[in-house]
Order: structure tokens, then C-alpha cells, then sequence
């Protein structure tokens, strides 16, 4: 069975979220960012989610998680509890 490492920034807002991500871009760190704007308890573990298989998390992040490459920043991503930045730290098939 599949299995992925990821790790996200939960936000309110798309325009947060995209702002983040070009942060990102620029060169800031993921998991600092993370510590300091997710309103998701992972965000003070960088927001490191450990080891999920498909279907442990909501349809649209693990439509992201399990098709993204491994190292890329993907978002915004819309789920019911607000946008994420996503990256796929690690990916067995």
C-alpha cells in the first residue's frame, strides 16, 4: 500500500496561503513558516503530518500528496478547513 510524509501550513486565506508560498520561493524556510502561521497543532512540529496511507487524510490533500513530486510546494489547496501549503517529504508506492 502506498504511504507519504508531508508536511503543510493550514491558513484562512487563499491570498495567505499564495504569500506563503512565494515566501517559500524566495527562499524562506517551510518549517519555520509553518511554526509561525499554521493554525493547525502540526505547525509547531514544522508542520511535519508523519507517515499517511490514501484515505487517512481529506480527498483533495491526498489527491495532491499522492500525485505531487516528492520536494515540491503545491497550493493553495482548498479543503473545509481552510488553504494549505503542501509538501510531499517522502513517497513509497
Amino acid at each position: 500500500m502506498a504511504k507519504a510524509t508531508a508536511r503543510h501550513i493550514l491558513v484562512d486565506s487563499e491570498e495567505q496561503c499564495q504569500s506563503l508560498k512565494d515566501e517559500i520561493t524566495g527562499g524562506a524556510d517551510f518549517g519555520d513558516l509553518a511554526k509561525q502561521h499554521s493554525s493547525c497543532p502540526s505547525g509547531q512540529k514544522g508542520g511535519d503530518l508523519g507517515e499517511f496511507g490514501p484515505g487517512m487524510m481529506v480527498k483533495e490533500f491526498d489527491e495532491v500528496v499522492f500525485s505531487a513530486d516528492v520536494g515540491s510546494v503545491e497550493g493553495p489547496v482548498k479543503t473545509q478547513f481552510g488553504y494549505h501549503l503542501l509538501e510531499v517529504t517522502s513517497r513509497k508506492d
